[in-house]
Order: C-alpha cells, then sequence, then structure tokens
C-alpha cells in the first residue's frame, strides 16, 4: 500500500484523523487499479481498451458497496447515483481512470475513489441531502489512444462531436469501432449528456500535478481556475548542408534559430506571468555531419487569463518571426489545440474554503495550469476544484506520491464541503 513518510503526524484536527481509516481504503484500491494496466511493468489504461473495461467493472462494485446505483452510460462513463430522499437534482463528484503510459497511480483515480468514499460516510451516517450525489469515473481525460483530450466529459456536457468516431489509434482502430467493441453503440453516444437542470453543480479533487502545496507546506488547496491552453507547431525551414564545408556565417541553420527562439519563448514567458514550453525539437535530417535544414518546434502557451494567454501567444510568434527573418530562416505556424481557460464557481470556492477553514487549515488559493474534466463540465455546471498535495510536484511519471495523512486531509475537505453545499441550497430553499 503507498502511503509514506507523515502518515504518523501527531495533533491532527479530529475531522482529518476520522478519515485516516478511510483514506487506507483508497490508497488501496488505487494500488488494485494500478494492476489493470496493458503495460507488464508500468501503469497505462487508455479509453476502450480491456484495463478500461476491468477498471469499470470494479469500481462498480465499490459504487454498489457504498450504496449507490451503478450504471455505465452511453459514452463508457461509470457512474454511481446516491440519492435515498429520491432527488432529481445531483451535486457530481469524480474525475477520471484513464492514465498516460508509464502513469502513476493517483491522477484522476483518487478524486473518483475520494469520491466513492464520501458517499460512503453519508450513506453510513444517514446524513439527509437536499440533493442526490452522483459520483462518475470519466473513461478518458488523457487523449492518448485517440489524441483528443477529454471526450467522455465532453459527452456528459453534451458538446460530443460525432467527427470523432473516425479517429484512429496506433493500430488503426477507429473510435466507432472501439466503442462498438467495448459494448457501446457509436451511433448513441450523444445519450450521454445531461441537461443542466439535473446538476448541482461538479466537484473534483485531485492531485496537484505541481510543487505549489508542496512549497507552501499545506495537504490542500482551492482551485481558483483552469488554465487555458493554446498549442503550435512552429517549423523553421533553412537549408541543410555540409557540417564541414559550409562556412559558419553562410549557413540557414534552422536549428540555431530553433534554439534562439527557444529561449526567446522562455523569456516572453517569464515577463508576463504566463507559462509557455517548447517540449518538441525535431531537427532533420537528422545527421551528425548536416547542418539542419528543417526543425518542428512545439509550443505550448497557457494562462487562467484569456487575454494575456492570447497576447503571450502573439508576442512570442513575433518574436519567433524575427528571429527567423534575421537568420534568412522561413518559418510556417500550425495551431494544434485551443482551450478557453476556465473560472471555478465562486460559491463552490467559497465551500471548499468553509470546509478547509473548518478542518483549522490556512485557506490557500492556486490556478491549475494543467488541464482537468471540469473544463468540459463547466459548460454544462459551475465547478469546484480541490487540489491535494503531491511529493515534489510530480505527476504523469510512476514517482507520483501522495501521503496517507494528505488523503486524509483532502478526503475530509471533500466531505464537508459537500455539507456546505448542501446547507447553502436548504438556506436559498427557504
Amino acid at each position: 500500500m503507498s502511503i509514506t513518510e507523515s502518515d504518523n503526524t501527531p495533533d491532527l484536527p479530529e475531522k482529518v484523523s476520522r478519515n485516516l481509516p478511510a483514506a487506507a481504503v483508497i490508497l488501496e484500491r488505487c494500488d488494485k487499479l494500478a494492476s489493470l494496466s496493458s503495460m507488464p511493468d508500468a501503469i497505462c489504461r487508455t479509453y476502450l481498451s480491456r484495463e478500461h473495461g476491468l477498471a469499470n467493472e470494479m469500481v462498480s462494485g465499490w459504487l454498489t458497496e457504498a450504496g449507490m446505483t451503478a450504471s455505465i452510460d452511453a459514452a463508457g462513463n461509470v457512474f454511481g447515483r446516491y440519492a435515498p430522499a429520491g432527488q432529481d437534482t445531483f451535486l457530481v463528484l469524480g474525475s477520471h481512470l484513464d492514465t498516460v503510459p508509464d502513469a502513476g497511480r493517483y491522477d484522476g483515480i483518487l478524486g473518483v475513489l475520494s469520491g466513492i468514499a464520501v458517499v460512503d460516510q453519508l450513506a453510513r451516517s444517514g446524513t439527509e441531502l437536499p440533493f442526490g450525489i452522483e459520483v462518475v469515473g470519466f473513461g478518458e481525460e488523457e487523449g492518448v489512444r485517440f489524441g483528443t483530450t477529454l471526450m467522455c466529459s465532453r459527452a456528459f456536457a453534451g458538446t460530443w462531436d460525432s467527427s470523432w468516431l473516425a479517429l484512429t489509434d496506433e493500430s488503426g482502430t477507429t473510435l466507432e469501432s472501439a466503442l462498438e467493441t467495448f459494448g457501446m453503440d457509436p451511433q448513441r453516444v450523444g445519450e450521454a449528456a445531461r441537461s443542466p437542470d439535473q446538476l448541482e453543480g461538479y466537484l473534483e479533487l485531485h492531485i496537484e500535478q505541481g510543487p505549489v502545496l508542496e512549497a507552501e507546506d499545506l495537504p490542500v488547496g482551492i482551485v481558483t481556475g483552469i488554465a487555458g491552453a493554446q498549442r503550435l507547431l512552429v517549423t523553421w525551414t533553412g537549408t541543410a548542408a555540409h557540417a564541414g564545408t559550409t562556412p559558419m556565417d553562410l549557413r540557414r541553420d534552422a536549428l540555431a534559430a530553433a534554439a534562439r527562439g527557444v529561449e526567446f519563448v522562455e523569456r516572453t514567458a517569464l515577463a508576463l506571468g504566463i507559462v509557455a514550453t517548447v517540449g518538441q525539437l525535431v531537427a532533420e535530417p537528422g545527421g551528425m555531419n548536416v547542418v539542419p535544414g528543417r526543425v518542428t518546434m512545439s509550443l505550448d502557451v497557457r494562462s487562467v487569463d484569456a487575454e494575456l494567454m492570447e497576447q503571450g501567444k502573439q508576442e512570442i510568434l513575433a518574436g519567433l518571426s524575427r528571429i527567423a527573418a534575421d537568420r534568412g530562416i522561413s518559418m510556417d505556424v500550425q495551431p494544434v489545440h485551443a482551450a478557453d481557460p476556465v473560472a471555478c464557481a465562486e460559491h463552490m470556492r467559497q465551500a471548499v474554503a468553509s470546509a478547509i477553514n473548518g478542518l483549522t487549515a490556512p485557506v490557500f488559493e492556486l490556478p491549475s495550469g494543467a488541464g482537468h474534466d471540469a473544463m468540459a463540465v463547466a459548460t454544462v455546471c459551475d465547478v469546484g476544484m480541490i487540489f491535494i498535495r503531491c511529493a515534489a510536484g510530480l505527476s504523469h511519471n510512476p514517482g507520483e506520491s501522495v501521503s496517507h495523512t494528505d488523503v486524509a486531509w483532502g478526503l475530509a475537505a471533500l466531505h464537508d464541503t459537500v455539507l456546505h453545499l448542501a446547507e447553502n441550497k436548504a438556506r436559498d430553499s427557504r
């Protein structure tokens, strides 16, 4: 079981201490789900795979044990419904069950299992709520198999794109065929969509995937919003030439130009207070004794401020164009992805703050630089997020780690946020 160093921290708040047994169960279940992998010595679970089906089956059992009615929707998402008083609107808790290749065991999964634990606690205590609760394990968030992220949460939000059915994975299998093999009807995926009048909101607990909470020495934080992203491919084209016979001042070296571009990206992002990343540089023809004639460079620009993100992208591209012109290099830009920033609803943030304050922890807010299912769900209802500290900020990495006590903190915060949302709704209904 993945329980780490600070698990015996003394003087925990009573509510957090009471959640330690449930947190241990969550960590054990994370380990069990980690065993459902297409890679023999690492974790990899992609959408509509055999492992996805097994994960849905395993989670369905836990949903049922917690007192919920389990089901699989038309997109392959697994749901548990808790509505003891026959409520017809639902607060949705959860996250995703798919992973990247060679993944950690908490990204997404921790949020699904914490949602189950909260419902289990509510059912055992007989707590009455003015709404029902659903726990969702979205089948796809990472976009690994078919190259498009958030497909399952977009199906939930009613923004599924039927053109995706023609997408293919590395083996040439279409999404349409994969759905059929999984037992789904590709023409009925739209039936997974929910209407706003069914939903009280969506609350997602997630590991931070960054180092901020650890630097602040805090177990949990409130997410203010999720950064938008602009992703582009920049192609620099010069002239491939002999490395020994072409004088330095007569070269049109595409990689040398791109290298200046990488430094400019970093400098501009720092100046504007955004994040911008060059994650890929592919030089051609790739010979040790050949001046690179062509370089393809990825560019990822993010911010929770849409205007600032656009300003950053435009300033970066203008600077790269100047570098190309100065060095006699041509440059082409191809957009490949765009997502607007999403703000977490103020009333959800306040409910999380009340919960954390009640646990006697400092109330700390931070944005999310990573994308989450909440981005897609925000088109159909209000969303909120709680972050849990993860060791060194590592994620999408087998070294991904959380402590037993931090999971108990997150679970207590999630549980009490649900209660605050319930109190607020009851008060507003009077």
